[in-house]
């Protein structure tokens, strides 16, 4: 067959369109902006791609079917076009995956407002240290596995991030509706895509759903310790396993503590001593990702115990880029790169940075970029968050002049809040000040150990390479 994908230089549109080139399809993309790195990820899979959307291209493509991504709205010229002429069959990714890849497989569907990425990376690190061939797709950069997606062998287990987000324009349904999963991770569940979900409830409302399509002889993994998600049992049709640091999980997380080095932590599932856990990632939630991960393949597989081959795989996990990636360590400055989006995810991240870092000072240079993040439903939890730095910067708000005053976040006065409570706050207008902000007042040469974390789920306009690149280069000269 040949596809055209719609909007194909997205992170899942693109790891997607790789999975249809290994079954042997061909495929055509087409995206406003062709940017690297999937561009060139694409372009080695054998994948042609075209700048710029316009009316003439599906005509001149005549695909046998048209993938359109949820970033793709009405308006579009080919989306315009194809609903008049109704010449090619159009499909949204989440139900393409669904009819042609996942209907076969053991689903290991990861799900949960925040760590889908890392514990779905997790999942496949050690479905393969299984010695098994699983298939995967993941939203992000993975750095110990040799791409983002793979399809593996069909009578393997594939692991997916099961994102709430809804699945096109025409489809509004969360996309883990479509990803029949067998084994479901339920990490964590709180308020977020304000433009999506009117409130917690209809969030909820949502996961509900999800659950609803687990069959009898699979298996849900439960934050035992997060009440929002403690509210959807009782799941009398399925198996329901609760994984957290409380004494009524069935998997627990036990003598927790990290440090420069990583964190440590010890598993125990229902009595059974899994051993100690020594590697290179911080916070507690991470932990609770390798725990959710582990026992997922495990069932996955149909193992009582893990294998020394998973829990040295586990323990060497190197992560996943832009999830607490250090981009330099230079004098006594270190340069971090996250993609938290959401309060609870700044915070944590922040405490983290406290127990790894406790000589450093912390700067927290976030740029509000996300559909919620960009109003101020979360302004006061956002403050809360970034009060865990002692310096805070912020970035401009993304597209910010097509939100009303009365919606938008007003970083103005969060810095009025912030410097109340004793921290040294910035608000810019462009992210280009701020890269001149940070460019003259912290060098290596600067003195005290200083840790700069730049988070957003979006380029930042590409403020940390630059910054980054002139330390590098002021060094060199």
């Amino acid at each position: 067959m040949k596809y055209y994908f719609m909007g194909v230089c997205g992170t899942a549109m693109g790891n997607a369109a790789m999975l249809l080139r290994e079954q042997g399809h061909e495929v055509v993309g087409r995206d406003s902006g062709i940017y690297p790195p999937m561009s060139t990820v694409l372009q080695q899979a054998g994948i042609r791609m075209y700048d710029g959307f316009s009316d003439s291209n599906l005509r001149d493509a005549q695909p046998d079917l048209v993938v359109v991504g949820n970033a793709i709205s009405r308006g579009n010229p080919e989306v315009e076009w194809l609903l008049e002429s109704r010449s090619f069959p159009l499909i949204s990714l989440p139900q393409m995956l669904a009819e042609g890849i996942l209907c076969q497989r053991r689903n290991l569907v990861v799900s949960g407002t925040h760590g889908k990425t890392t514990t779905t990376t997790l999942a496949a690190t050690l479905l393969r240290a299984g010695g098994r061939d699983p298939g995967w797709l993941i939203g992000g950069v993975p750095l110990d596995l040799p791409s983002g997606s793979h399809l593996g062998c069909e009578s393997e287990p594939f692991a997916i991030e099961g994102d709430e987000y809804d699945s096109a324009f025409f489809d509004k349904r969360s996309k883990f509706i479509h990803y029949q999963p067998n084994v479901l991770i339920l990490n964590n569940l709180e308020f977020d895509h304000g433009d999506i979900f009117r409130d917690l409830t209809d969030v909820k409302r949502t996961f509900s759903h999800l659950l609803r399509v687990i069959p009898r002889n699979g298996h849900v993994l439960l934050n035992g310790d997060d009440d929002n998600v403690q509210s959807l049992l009782p799941i009398p049709w399925t198996n329901v396993h609760k994984v957290g640091a409380g004494d009524t999980n069935d998997l627990r997380i036990v003598n927790f503590s990290e440090g420069p080095s990583g964190s440590q932590f010890r598993l125990i599932w229902k009595g059974d001593d899994w051993g100690d856990i020594s590697w290179r990632m911080t916070g507690e939630f991470n932990a609770r990702n390798a725990a959710m991960a582990l026992r997922a393949a495990m069932f996955a597989l149909d193992l009582k115990h893990p294998t020394p081959e998973m829990i040295y795989a586990l323990k060497n996990f190197g992560g996943v880029k832009r999830r607490q990636e250090t981009l330099l360590e230079m004098g006594g400055i270190i340069v971090m790169e996250d993609f938290a989006h959401h309060p609870t995810a700044l915070a944590g991240t922040l405490n983290s940075f406290r127990n790894r870092f406790p000589k450093s000072s912390i700067v927290a240079c976030f740029e509000p970029r996300s559909n919620t993040a960009t109003t101020n439903v979360f302004q006061r939890d956002f403050t809360n968050a970034l009060s865990n730095a002692d310096e805070i910067l912020l970035g401009a708000v993304h597209r910010g002049e097509k939100i009303s005053d009365e919606k938008r976040l007003d970083t103005a006065a969060m810095v009025t809040e912030l410097k109340s409570r004793g921290r040294t706050a910035h608000a810019f207008s462009a992210n280009s000040q701020l890269l001149a902000y940070i460019r003259d007042h912290f060098s290596p040469q600067s003195g005290d150990p200083v840790l700069i974390c730049f988070f957003s789920n979006g380029g930042f306009d590409g403020v940390p390479a630059s910054y980054v690149s002139g330390l590098k280069s002021d060094v060199c000269c």
